[in-house]
C-alpha cells in the first residue's frame, strides 16, 4: 500500500504518474507502426497521450476547484480519444491483442484515477 504523503507537485499525483507511464508506453509501441503513419495515427496518439498528463498538470496548478475540474475533464476527454485510436490500431493490426490488452488496462486505470480527481473537485465545488 502506498504511503499517503503531502502532494506538493503535479508529479506527486498518482493519476499523473500512471498517465506518464501511459505516455511512455504509447511512444514505445508506436515506434513499430508503419512509417506512413508517422504524421497520421502515430502523431495523433502521441498528442492525445501527452495531452492527458499536460491537462492534469495544468489542472493541478489552477486556483479554483472549478478550474481544476475543467482540466481534469479535458484530460479524460484526451484519454477517450486515445482509447478510440487504440481500438483503430488493434483493428487495422498495428497492435497485437496482447499489447492492446496491456495498454487498454493502463488506460482504464488512468480513467479511474481521473474520475477520482473529478469527483474530488466536484465535492469541493458544492
Amino acid at each position: 500500500m502506498e504511503e499517503i504523503a503531502k502532494i506538493k507537485s503535479f508529479s506527486d499525483l498518482i493519476a499523473w504518474r500512471r498517465g506518464h507511464e501511459l505516455v511512455l508506453f504509447i511512444y514505445q509501441i508506436t515506434k513499430i507502426f508503419p512509417q506512413n503513419e508517422q504524421f497520421g495515427l502515430v502523431s495523433q496518439m502521441r498528442r492525445a497521450a501527452v495531452s492527458i498528463t499536460s491537462n492534469i498538470t495544468e489542472g493541478f496548478y489552477r486556483g479554483s476547484y472549478k478550474e481544476k475540474k475543467h482540466f481534469y475533464l479535458s484530460a479524460r476527454a484526451s484519454l477517450g480519444e486515445l482509447q478510440n485510436q487504440l481500438l483503430i490500431s488493434r483493428d487495422i493490426k498495428y497492435l497485437n491483442l496482447d499489447k492492446f490488452t496491456e495498454i487498454s488496462q493502463k488506460s482504464v486505470e488512468v480513467h479511474k484515477l481521473l474520475n477520482g480527481l473529478i469527483r474530488g473537485c466536484q465535492r469541493m465545488i458544492k
